[in-house]
């Protein structure tokens, strides 16, 4: 029965490449490109045809207008698929794709082609349904990749404060890290090469978001001190997530050693962020809380002693002191800084200017991964 179905995939992508090779080149189709699509996602199901998923990726990066045929190409053959094979292949290659880091796969927003309620029906589901999880949970990983590469060059998000811009791309970052870590083969029957190299591809995109996410967490550690309470709550909550999802890394990376993943066992030594920046974080948030609520209490205890009033076009305010009352006159508002005043204070003492200038967190705290790992063939550039 296996061999059958094997030769049946066989003949099924010879039938296919011959029908790209008599189609007209045009706008949307390439005959060359398609052919080298079927051959990087055929039935064959032990490995990837690496080198036509080279030739893939070269159309790519060298025309950039061969992604309307390559999207049409690939979209087409993961719609009639139902075989795991060619469905994990197809995401493979497009994520390679995406890693050819051309503008307009940035652009892209999402997925060519919908994965997300696949289901083979070459074999039966009990030993399938292994393989069916796994596209999904990939194809979805892949799909928010694509949202989030979207969002974070759209230009509205550029049009915030500079820390909020960095708070929303780590809850992004953040988001998506969690769909990655999902993507795991959960059956018996999956030790098979080619999810070990759909692994082996997850792993490298693991070090690359979560160093993004520690880098970014260095960045926002830097000017903490300059953030408002809302700025200040974000980032704590990230801080807090970074931590758990440093201990769930170490457990993916164990389980994925355990199956024979090769890329885990040149997995780093994941750092958790330090207790202490969470304290500090969270001292901030108490301590601008506190100065709200006696600002609060200082006006409404206060509130019957001012008395503001415009005259001759000047602003005149009189404020009762030591029971006698004090006017003053000027033509517009003016803003009195004062070492116990309100939030918004701009003197600083020495030692809050001198800690400034220091990083929150140490970056020997930081797990910011410098080494360069080697990516494998199907993704490397």
């Amino acid at each position: 029965m296996a061999l059958w179905k094997r030769a049946t995939g066989a003949i099924k992508d010879k039938n296919s490449i011959v029908m790209a090779n008599f189609s007209k080149k045009c706008s949307f189709r390439n005959p060359d490109l398609e052919a080298a699509i079927i051959k990087a996602t055929s039935h064959y199901e032990y490995d990837i045809d690496k080198r036509n998923a080279q030739i893939v990726f070269s159309w790519i990066r060298t025309s950039p207008i061969s992604l309307r045929p390559l999207v049409w190409a690939l979209s087409k053959r993961m719609e009639k698929t139902r075989s795991w094979v060619v469905a994990i292949k197809g995401l493979m290659l497009m994520h390679g794709v995406f890693h050819c880091k051309v503008p307009a796969v940035q652009k892209m927003g999402r997925m060519p082609f919908d994965l997300s309620s696949f289901s083979d029906n070459h074999f039966r589901s009990t030993k399938t349904w292994g393989f069916n999880v796994f596209i999904r949970e990939y194809f979805a990983f892949l799909d928010q990749r694509a949202v989030v590469s979207f969002d974070q060059d759209n230009r509205k998000t550029k049009e915030r404060p500079l820390m909020t811009q960095q708070l929303l791309k780590l809850q992004q970052w953040q988001s998506l890290f969690d769909i990655l870590l999902q993507v795991r083969p959960r059956a018996d029957n999956m030790k098979v090469r080619l999810i070990l190299e759909a692994m082996d591809c997850i792993i490298i995109e693991i070090f690359d978001v979560y160093s993004r996410i520690c880098t970014e967490i260095a960045k926002v550690l830097l000017n903490i001190y300059s953030v408002g309470k809302l700025e200040a709550e974000m980032a704590l909550k990230i801080l807090q997530k970074a931590t758990t999802q440093g201990e769930e890394l170490s457990l993916f990376f164990e389980f994925c050693k355990e199956y024979g993943v090769l890329n885990a066992n040149e997995s780093p030594k994941v750092t958790e962020i330090p207790e202490e920046g969470v304290q500090e974080l969270e001292r901030i948030i108490n301590e601008v809380s506190d100065r709200t609520y006696k600002d609060e209490d200082f006006k409404e205890k206060n509130q019957m002693e001012i008395v503001v009033r415009e005259e001759n076009n000047a602003i005149v305010e009189q404020r009762e002191k030591s029971g006698a009352l004090k006017t003053m006159i000027t033509d517009k508002w003016e803003v009195f800084e004062e070492n116990n005043g309100s939030c918004n204070e701009k003197n600083t003492v020495p030692e809050e200017a001198a800690a400034r200038d220091q990083p929150l967190v140490p970056t020997d705290h930081v797990p910011v991964y410098n080494n360069h790992y080697e990516i494998p063939d199907l993704i490397s550039f």
